[in-house]
């Protein structure tokens, strides 16, 4: 007879989330005063998404917030990490709030601290308002600056509140995706702006830090969220390690080189000197972005695969941010992708837990003492609604699984990791693929806009409740 398998625990304290963000759920895109981000400009943009779909009414969170939060509590959260419309604040990323618009969070916190879970704000989550498109975006400084008035405004009005707070959700999709690829808003391909807009975000990263002490009590704690890439080698050749190297530099030295060293890497202002001279880094840009962090959020779901392009055999490969003939990858043609082996979800994204575990080893070595959150991590399913009107994703609940024993693991390797969000609580509009690839542990009917926890829903509520992972059989 097998042993039983050891129980995976948790510490008592440690924090089961959810995560979103605001285009993706709350529509009412044109209610109290809020004006177009650039998000409402691109999804309207005929081509730019799957089916043309946008968030106009995403899963309409504005109207059914206090149904949801009781969802959460229900399924035994603790956690829930939210992201603010910036133009729902701030309509034209300039000026004084609208209360409205404030009144929204202040609504959401209440009913969160009711129901006994701990809210996380994360000020910004890709959606910059469109005026600050038209004026550059963030490949103009004055965005940054932007950025840190708007972070003040929120900070005044939930602070009292609110304890955990992220300044910026992966920058990196933000800059390279965003003004690299142009698979994501607001759709350019320019890739000089690119480190523009990378410097620009680490800049408003550490203005707005500035700007969230200023107003708000000392035991808060500000952060950040990075999607830093594991990158790993298609074998030892020096040429593919010099690959990695590249990579990384353009994937994570760019923002926590300065965010936690104070410096970009060497290495990356080299190999994109073809590209720029980093002029637009001004005297004391990098000791404002090297603030004191209170944690670090990492985000994660697969690791990448590099080598020389002159080691593959079959020429670059995409690298699975969007197809786009415009890399996101500036002054990285030398370099190319691979498909890594194993199990993939439906975004062709490969299951790999212990890509999380070497990603919070990482960074327990690159800044010793911080306090890590793994502020994102799930997969896409094709889930379906039985005829019994449930819906079972096994699939779902071995992912979490192998990804929450990843992260035990790391604790028990020494780590300060202190909690987990799920990305995401609830099926949603997933950018460029619109409506076609569902994260959510909640189902949601886009016709009725019905939600239906999924079995991997109430395995995620078992855990949270009794801080012990269920069989990952158990469905």
């Amino acid at each position: 007879m097998p042993e039983p398998e050891t129980p995976v625990s948790f510490p008592s304290t440690f924090l089961w989330g959810a995560a979103t963000s605001a285009y993706q759920i709350e529509g009412a895109v044109r209610e109290g005063g809020r004006t177009p981000s650039i998000w409402d400009t691109f999804s309207h943009t005929p081509g730019k998404t799957a089916g043309g779909d946008h968030g106009d009414i995403a899963v309409d969170h504005y109207h059914r917030y206090r149904d949801d939060v009781a969802l959460m509590a229900e399924l035994g959260l603790t956690a829930y990490r939210f992201s603010v419309s910036w133009s729902r604040v701030q309509p034209t990323g300039r000026g004084p709030a609208v209360q409205v618009g404030l009144d929204f969070y202040r609504r959401l916190v209440d009913e969160l601290l009711e129901k006994g879970i701990k809210p996380a704000v994360t000020l910004y989550h890709w959606d910059l308002p469109q005026e600050l498109e038209d004026a550059g975006g963030w490949p103009e400084r004055e965005t940054a600056l932007r950025f840190a008035e708007y972070a003040q405004i929120v900070g005044e009005a939930l602070g009292d509140r609110v304890e955990q707070w992220i300044t910026l959700n992966e920058p990196w999709c933000s800059a390279f995706l965003g003004y690299g690829s142009g698979v994501h808003a607001p759709g350019r391909t320019e890739p000089a702006s690119t480190l523009r807009a990378a410097h620009h975000l680490n800049l408003a990263h550490g203005l707005g830090a500035k700007a969230l002490r200023s107003v708000m009590p000392a035991r808060n704690s500000v952060a950040v969220s990075l999607n830093s890439s594991v990158v790993r080698p298609l074998s030892q050749d020096p040429a593919d390690l010099a690959a990695v190297q590249k990579i990384d530099d353009l994937a994570n030295g760019v923002f926590h080189g300065p965010m936690l060293h104070g410096a970009y890497p060497a290495t990356l202002l080299e190999a994109t000197s073809s590209l720029t001279d980093w002029s637009f880094v001004q005297d004391g840009d990098l000791e404002t972005i090297h603030q004191p962090l209170d944690a670090l959020g990492l985000n994660y779901y697969t690791p990448a695969l590099v080598s020389a392009a002159s080691n593959a055999p079959d020429g670059p490969r995409a690298d699975g941010h969007g197809s786009s003939e415009h890399s996101p990858w500036p002054a990285a043609d030398d370099v190319a992708f691979h498909q890594t082996p194993g199990e993939r979800t439906e975004m062709g994204w490969t299951i790999d837990p212990s890509g999380l575990h070497d990603l919070i080893m990482r960074y327990t070595r690159e800044a010793p003492g911080l306090p890590l959150y793994v502020t994102e991590n799930g997969a896409a399913y094709d889930d379906k609604l039985d005829a019994d009107g449930r819906v079972h994703d096994p699939e779902r609940i071995a992912y979490l699984h192998g990804h929450l024993a990843a992260v035990r693991r790391a604790i028990t390797d020494g780590a300060d990791v202190r909690g987990y969000y799920l990305w995401s609580l609830m099926d949603n509009f997933e950018w460029a693929y619109g409506y076609g690839k569902r994260f959510g542990a909640v189902y949601v009917d886009y016709t009725t806009l019905a939600r239906t926890p999924k079995s991997s829903a109430l395995w995620y509520g078992r855990a949270a409740r009794t801080g012990v992972l269920p069989p990952a059989a158990q469905d």
